[in-house]
Order: structure tokens, then C-alpha cells, then sequence
């Protein structure tokens, strides 16, 4: 019964598709396989995502690393004010409409991707996450068989022209080129970008500071590629407890070139609050 339930997810959706050799619509074959019309073959795996990227990559994204991302931001609510801002976007910005496709690029293992998609209470959503790590799309696809999961790169997106009606890009980098390529007309693009005071917490205890310099440049960049930008601060802290503090470290960039005595002497140090602090930019072109 999922088996056939996932199929029909990829057949109500073939024609967002696009093969990522060639470029030409797709169709379902078979209930399992994404098919061009030149034979190029992508298999639906078991746990029901789809693995189109065309090159190997190697990744500092584990499986330790997602599971501590999904308990972070499916179970300690850290955020939630993000996910509901972003949510006040989407339906400010539906037209009176009542369906909308959001395109999660570098979803991760998905969960900010399944955290919206389960406010939007009176939209009907359909989820596209992709991801460059097969290990996240596979933990994505394993807790959402309500959306599709794409192993993909953002350079080279298996889906249509003007296939998006909104795109997610969260504390991920960006490919503007793509992004421009596949928001439908009157799309939005929502960027989230992390502010100096963001996990200052952890910085402080690594002795690390966040150069202002990069927001401006991002910022700037994101203006250049689409001709109306809004932008909102998001800023606001949260207790955490020492459980969640661990996951917090598992699973951020700030703490990757640590070895285990070094993330034991965080937790020792203890970090009882976390700061979270966001530029949300808001994109679209006339």
C-alpha cells in the first residue's frame, strides 16, 4: 500500500519533472521508474525518493548529524517562530489561491520542509525537498511519504521552468541562476540567512565571531537576482536543555572540525540558551 501511495505522489506530479541529463519531460513507468524520452532512467527507491544527481560527491553530512537535526527542529520547537514566519509568507503571498508548490532547496534530512508543510492547514502543499546528500533525502523520504525527495544538485534542478510556486533556501547556499529558472510567475523566494548574534552561545564558547560582511554581501546578492526584495529580521532566544544541547552541536557547521574532547568540554561548560538570530529575505520578479 505505500509502495503504490508513493507511486501515485510521482504520477500526480510527473510534469514538474525534467531529466537532468537531457533536459526533456519524464513520465512514470511502471509505478517505479522516472523516464525521458530518451531512456534515461531514474528508479523510485524503496523508502521513496528519487536519485537524480549525476556526479559523486563526498559529504560532511552523516547520519548523526540529521538525526540530531531532525530532534532539533521537529522536537525542541528552537523554530518554530522561524517555520511560522515563514508560513505568514507564504499565505500573504498565495493570491487567494489554495495550492502551492514549495521547492525546498538543500532541504537537509527535510525538516523545516515537513514543519511548514504541516502548519499550512488550509493549503494544499505539494513538498519538493532536494538535497546533493543521499543520506538526508533518504531520512526525509523515510518520515514524509507526502512528499517528493529528490538526491539532486542545486546546478543542475530536476524540475520543469517555472515549476515552483515558492522555493525555500534555509541557512543553504544558493544557486540564483536555478532559482530564477524555476519560480513561477508570481513565485516568491525566501532566502534565510544566519545574523552575527546567531547560536552566539556557541560562539562565544569556541571563541568564534561571525563576520557582519557576509550578510551584506549575501543581501547584495540576492537584490541583484530578483527585482523586488523584501527583508524582516528574526530575532528571539529559547532555553535548551542539555539533550538538546548536544544535537545543537552534533549538527552544526561551527562545530565540525571538533573532535569528541572538544565538544565534551562544551557541554561541560554548559549552554542553557540559545540565541537565534535570522535575515529572512523575500524575493520575486515582475
Amino acid at each position: 500500500m505505500a509502495k503504490k501511495h508513493i507511486a501515485t505522489i510521482y504520477e500526480n506530479n510527473i510534469q514538474q519533472f525534467s531529466c537532468p541529463i537531457c533536459k526533456n519531460s519524464m513520465e512514470l513507468i511502471q509505478s517505479k521508474s522516472l523516464v525521458c524520452s530518451k531512456n534515461h532512467t531514474f528508479d523510485i527507491a524503496k523508502q521513496g525518493y528519487v536519485n537524480m544527481l549525476m556526479r559523486p560527491v563526498n559529504s560532511q553530512y552523516d547520519k548523526q548529524l540529521f538525526q540530531s537535526r531532525r530532534k532539533i527542529i521537529t522536537e525542541s520547537n528552537l523554530y518554530a517562530p522561524l517555520h511560522k514566519k515563514i508560513l505568514e509568507i507564504i499565505i500573504e503571498n498565495m493570491d487567494g489561491k489554495n495550492v502551492c508548490k514549495i521547492f525546498d532547496a538543500g532541504c537537509g534530512e527535510g525538516s523545516h520542509l515537513i514543519m511548514i508543510k504541516n502548519l499550512c492547514e488550509n493549503i494544499k502543499v505539494t513538498g519538493i525537498g532536494l538535497d546533493i546528500s543521499k543520506e538526508g533525502i533518504r531520512m526525509a523520504a523515510r518520515n514524509d511519504k507526502e512528499s517528493i525527495w529528490i538526491v539532486g544538485d542545486l546546478a543542475n534542478t530536476p524540475l520543469k521552468d517555472k515549476s515552483c510556486n515558492m522555493i525555500l533556501n534555509i541557512l543553504s547556499p544558493a544557486n540564483y541562476k536555478e532559482f530564477n529558472r524555476l519560480l513561477a510567475p508570481n513565485g516568491r523566494m525566501i532566502k534565510v540567512v544566519p545574523r552575527p548574534n546567531y547560536l552566539k552561545e556557541l560562539r562565544v564558547v569556541l571563541n568564534q565571531q561571525k563576520n557582519p560582511d557576509t550578510n551584506e554581501k549575501i543581501i547584495s546578492l540576492f537584490k541583484e537576482n530578483f527585482s523586488t526584495v523584501e527583508h524582516t529580521e528574526l530575532n528571539y532566544s529559547k532555553e535548551i536543555s542539555q539533550e538538546e544541547l548536544v544535537h545543537l552541536v552534533n549538527m552544526s557547521p561551527l562545530t565540525w572540525n571538533l573532535n569528541d574532547s572538544e565538544k565534551n568540554q562544551i557541554m561541560e561548560q554548559g549552554v542553557s540558551e540559545i540565541t537565534i538570530d535570522l535575515d529572512i529575505l523575500i524575493g520575486k520578479n515582475d
